[in-house]
Formats: C-alpha cells, structure tokens, sequence
C-alpha cells in the first residue's frame, strides 16, 4: 500500500516574514508564509504566470490560501493525491478582516470595502476541516517561494520508521 506525506523544512524564514506559533489573527501590514493547493498542471501555469484570483467562493473573489499546510494539501478536494502540489508563498496581508460566520455583512464583499485580505480563523463553523483560510485580493501581494510535492511512502517503510525510532 502506498501513501504519501506532506513535509515542510520551515526553520529559515525569509527577513520579515513572521512564523505562524499558534492560531494569531493575521496583523494588518505583516508578511506570512501561507500555502495554496492545487494540481500539478495548475502548479506550473501560477509559476509561469502567477495566480489569477478566482471570481467566487465563500469569500468572494480572490487567491484562496492558508497558513496551514495540511488544509492546503488537501485541494484539489477529489482529486489524487500524487498530482497534488501546495504553491509555498509569502503574502503581505495588507488590511485584514476577519470573517468568521456564515452570513457577515462583508464575507463576499470585502475586497470592495478597503480590505486586502480576508481571515476565515479555525474552528469558526465556516469551513467544514475546522482549519484556517485566508483570500487575499490582489496577487500582485503574493510572492511564489516554491512548490511542495508529496512525498511517498509504504506501509512497510512506516513501519519501519515506527519501530526504528
């Protein structure tokens, strides 16, 4: 049986950037590093030629992203898991607003009301995984640091790891 892994060497954070210690509301003007899901094809069209925000969603239009990388490897949702990449990126959030229930006044039109990016928090009931999500408007705010793939692995060489550790 085979299954793969998501890992991430996050120990040499770029000048500025701030590391995500614990859920932290994202602060107006910072720069994260945040991650976004999506197939292989797809990968290497935003690496060519940077994302295009998407014209709907939960939070309106915009480039959907998390500062989690286990809610990011997860999309495309259905899709197999060995042509999945997460887009590794930095983002400078701007102004952020926090939209945490179903039905805010702004949750789909923020990007029009002086926003630059919109914080869905963990745990709020708007997102079925539980996990965190961030839409940022504009993408000229989103810096590409790298692609992230899957790694593979058995079951024998889990095991393996278990018992050798």
């Amino acid at each position: 049986m085979t299954s793969c892994f998501w890992a991430e060497d996050d120990f040499d954070l770029p000048d500025g950037v701030i590391r995500l210690e614990g859920v932290t509301t994202p602060q107006n003007g910072k720069t994260y590093v945040m991650y976004h899901g999506t197939t292989s094809q797809a990968a290497q069209f935003i690496v060519g030629s940077g994302f295009r925000p998407s014209s709907g969603g939960m939070l309106g239009p915009g480039v959907y992203l998390s500062r989690d990388l286990e809610k990011a490897s997860r999309y495309p949702i259905n899709h197999p898991e060995y042509d999945r990449v997460v887009v590794k990126v930095l983002v400078h959030v701007g102004r952020v607003i926090c939209i945490n229930y179903q039905g805010h006044p702004l949750q789909k039109t923020w990007q029009y009301n002086g926003y630059d990016t919109a914080w869905v928090p963990p745990n709020c009931g708007m997102v079925k995984s539980g996990l965190e999500e961030n839409c940022v408007f504009n993408p000229s705010r989103i810096q590409i640091l790298k692609l992230i793939r899957p790694q593979p692995t058995t079951t024998h060489q889990s095991m393996y790891f278990i018992l050798k550790n």
